[in-house]
């Protein structure tokens, strides 16, 4: 119990036993059998999180605390934007910036090997499943200027992600193939574009094959409200071939006149602000998030917050994985020294120099921010009815991107009999208080790219608490389908065959009667289940063990004759009565 005599510790997000021992001042066969006590098996060089350690610090008599930051107003976006343009219209001293691109397009329409081809590495070889599973950014150079990408993911189960990525972007890069021409998704990304009024650069891709009709493209274009310049457009095109390495620097030329022609500029000397395009943790760094520079410039040591986390920036590398001292506007860059990982869309900002504490007289699971742009809001099924069946699922994954693609693809699974319901989600891997959680709340708990930590392996497997990993997006989902679809109630179709009048009985057993009768109607087929008619009344059930037609076995009786059954059940039937045969199938359930 916590009073007033309590001494206040501060504790990180997870911690090794014996620097916890060490923070407590305390033995450690002390802290080994708290931990014991309270179902968990940690050596003293094995890491617990924050709510472990919170919990028995506290049940030794300490108050737990975190420093957070004095975050103000938070920085959004769309605030960004309106920062930009002030600073664009101010009589600051702007320098030049490296434009800042997306490409988009349909997919199988070229994007991934048109990225490849521009950076000369294979990315999708080296993603699970073929799809760019996580935003990523990086720079080429043309003529000696910088050309910084952004890179989205191009299946269409990605749309809000890209739109992500196009409401960063300078410039994009719109990919039609020339062989397939304008596609509904190819539609969705224009009337965006055409909307934001973002300068787009168009690639007609696949020239290479024998079946293209590039007139056709242009003329679809042209309909979807993308006039290219050679038809008295503003539009700027290149014919290219991603695979052959045809045209990419006609593009690439392209991309620098429109930036010429924009002009973008920044403020290099004042405070940097930033935006997140992706997060993870590493193993040894700890919470390594992926920013874009969009003015100011960074540097290592300086306190900074990104949405609704804080830290101080103790190493910057460029996109290649070198060291750098400072980031400069346009520049896409890899931070490490934030304490927790921050979300997609968080804007990055030198921190004030205020800081409160926070006081934890209980530990927090997975607990989440409401501006988080994965938020339960966004990702949980409303829950409208108590007839509904519910999945509870725990959902952790290494980025937050991740979060967002797999709940937009379990978003799609619509059905007013079961439904997901999200306990909890999280980025990085999967901790002993998730299996707490899970145990509590008997939900399953799913990881994607992310790992068990040794504790809450041993403890799921004394619990008997389920955890599931997968590498590939569309695994994971598929094995939450199918637990939905389990959970449907059957359907039973049932067919009935025919009647038949009973007129002798020939047997009565304990389970068994031997039955003599007419066909009514239809047939009466062997092997069949019975209903048992008295009247309008249906009185029991059975089943047909034996069927035969003068005596001789048989499948079927038809329509008009007699026949000699076999009846199975406790129905005792009489003379008069009327039996139906029929059969039950059991029909798989879909979603």
């Amino acid at each position: 119990m916590i009073n007033e005599t309590s001494k206040k510790i501060s504790l990180p997000q997870s911690i090794t036993v014996k620097k916890f021992s060490e923070i407590l001042k305390m033995p450690l066969n002390v802290i080994i059998t708290e931990l014991m006590k309270n179902g968990i098996l940690a050596t003293i060089n094995e890491k617990i999180d924050f709510e472990t350690a919170s919990i028995i610090a506290q049940d030794l008599g300490f108050e737990v605390s975190e420093e957070i930051m004095d975050l103000g107003e938070k920085m959004t976006l769309e605030k960004l934007n309106e920062e930009i343009k002030k600073e664009k219209e101010s009589t600051d001293v702007l320098k030049s910036r490296p434009p800042i691109v997306t490409i988009l397009g349909h997919v199988d329409h070229g994007k991934t090997t048109l990225l490849d081809t521009i950076r000369k590495t294979n990315v999708a070889a080296k993603e699970s499943g073929g799809i760019t599973q996580h935003i990523s950014a990086y720079q080429v150079k043309k003529k000696g200027q910088l050309i910084t990408f952004v890179d989205t993911p191009g299946h269409e189960a990605f749309s809000a992600m890209r739109e992500r990525g196009v409401s960063i972007a300078d410039i994009a890069v719109l990919v039609v193939a020339a062989d397939d021409g304008v596609r509904p998704q190819t539609r969705e990304v224009i009337e965006y574009l055409l909307a934001k009024k973002i300068p787009t650069v168009v690639a007609i891709n696949k020239i290479d094959k024998p079946e293209i009709n590039i007139q056709r493209v242009k003329q679809e274009l042209a309909d979807a409200g993308i006039v290219l310049e050679e038809w008295g457009g503003q539009v700027l095109s290149a014919k290219i071939s991603a695979k052959q390495n045809i045209g990419i620097d006609d593009l690439l030329d392209n991309i620098l006149l429109i930036a010429e022609v924009e002009d973008f500029r920044a403020n290099y000397k004042r405070d940097p602000l930033g935006i997140v395009l992706e997060s993870h943790l590493d193993p040894q760094k700890g919470p390594v998030a992926t920013i874009l520079i969009k003015t100011g410039t960074l540097k290592e040591g300086q306190d900074i917050i990104a949405g609704s986390d804080r830290g101080r920036i103790k190493r910057i590398e460029d996109f290649r994985g070198n060291r750098i001292s400072e980031a400069t506007p346009g520049m896409p860059i890899s931070i490490i020294g934030l304490h927790h990982t921050p979300n997609s869309n968080d804007i990055l900002q030198t921190a004030p120099e205020k800081t409160q504490s926070k006081s934890h007289s209980q530990g927090g699971l997975l607990q989440q921010s409401p501006e988080e742009s994965f938020s339960l809001q966004k990702m949980m099924r409303s829950i409208a009815s108590e007839k509904i069946k519910r999945l509870n699922v725990i959902l952790k994954s290494d980025v937050q991107g991740s979060l967002e693609a797999i709940g937009q693809i379990l978003g799609e699974i619509k059905s007013e009999e079961v439904a997901i319901d999200y306990i909890a989600t999280g980025v990085g891997n999967i901790t002993e208080s998730d299996v707490r959680l899970a145990g509590s709340s008997n939900a399953i708990i799913y990881g994607f790219n992310v790992e068990t930590t040794p504790v809450a392996k041993r403890m799921s497997e004394a619990s008997k608490t389920e955890v599931k990993n997968y590498k590939i997006i569309y695994e994971l989902v598929e094995d939450i389908k199918n637990k939905l679809i389990a959970m449907l109630p059957p359907i039973i179709e049932r067919t009935d065959f025919g009647k038949m009048k009973v007129l002798a009985l020939f047997k009565t057993g304990r389970g068994d009667m031997i039955i003599g009768g007419k066909i009514l109607s239809g047939k009466m087929s062997n092997k069949s289940l019975l209903e048992v008619m008295r009247g309008d009344a249906v009185i029991g059930q059975g089943k047909l063990s034996n069927l035969q037609e003068n005596k001789i076995n048989v499948d079927e009786v038809s329509v008009g004759k007699e026949c000699g059954i076999t009846f199975l059940g406790n129905t005792k039937i009489k003379e008069g009565d009327v039996l139906l045969s029929y059969k039950e199938e059991v029909k798989k359930r879909t979603l």
